[in-house]
């Protein structure tokens, strides 16, 4: 199991020469590029400008792992669910051509006045949409548990269910939703079939993440743990402290 880092927040007003060289110094191995931010590495980038990207994360110790995009799929809109589709699939191409492993997509919450179930196969059926074209140009497709209702685990698994998709699976995301009695083991055993990344925020916050890693370790997880945590004033020296409570927090007991 490994550490990275979310440009959000800490790294939001980082380039990629910055984001890269931070990440390289502090002992970080990979990051995910949230949509929106500073480094600029959207799909309005030209083929030369991709190229360059990727030869850049793949010159230094830090791997370009995933794409954060705010692309959803719970609307009852059908024009906004396929602008969302149609944005999300910009993303699979800019991961192709850059390196990334996988593109980062979210449920927001579940509509007003639409059953959840049928919430759930909208969502699924775009994730499965999505997996299938992630497919062909070599990019997963990862569901953060994210969002108003559908972050609660049996929300998130039974969306897995819906979209079946063997290049769809989730990105653990760290909730207060995750806890019951006290711990995250219930809500990991639910989810584990589908966890293909994980999102950790601030390690002080009374989140059980040394039962959580505990769990990742047990259950042959052998990816990354990502930083997500508020942007700080000295990120360099915040970055090395998380680390280091990282490091203590994953040792085995």
């Amino acid at each position: 199991m490994r550490l990275g880092a979310v440009t959000y927040n800490v790294l939001k007003d980082f380039d990629v020469d910055r984001i890269i060289r931070t990440l390289s110094e502090c002992g970080y191995e990979a990051v995910e590029l949230r949509t929106g931010h500073k480094h600029g590495v959207e799909p309005a980038l030209g083929a030369a400008e991709r190229e360059a990207i990727g030869q850049k994360f793949r010159a230094s110790r830090v791997r370009l792992l995933s794409f954060g995009t705010t692309c959803e799929f719970q609307s009852p809109d059908p024009a906004v669910r396929a602008a969302n589709v149609a944005t999300a699939k910009q993303f699979i191409d800019l991961a192709h051509d850059t390196g990334a492993l996988a593109i980062k997509v979210r449920p927001n919450g579940l509509p007003a006045g639409v059953a959840p179930e049928t919430t759930a196969r909208t969502i699924g059926a775009h994730l499965a949409e999505l997996g299938e074209e992630g497919s062909r140009k070599g990019v997963e497709i990862w569901m953060e548990v994210h969002g108003r209702d559908t972050q609660n685990p049996p929300m998130a698994a039974t969306i897995m269910r819906a979209a079946r998709h063997k290049n769809v699976g989730l990105c653990w995301n760290s909730n207060p939703t995750d806890v019951a009695d006290g711990g995250v083991r219930q809500s990991f055993e639910l989810l584990r079939p589908w966890i293909r990344n994980c999102h950790i925020n601030e390690l002080t916050s009374g989140y059980p993440y040394r039962e959580l890693f505990a769990l990742l370790r047990k259950s042959g997880y052998d990816r990354y743990t990502l930083c997500e945590a508020a942007a700080s004033p000295e990120p360099e020296r915040f970055l090395r402290y998380y680390r280091a409570l990282w490091m203590e927090l994953n040792r085995e007991c």
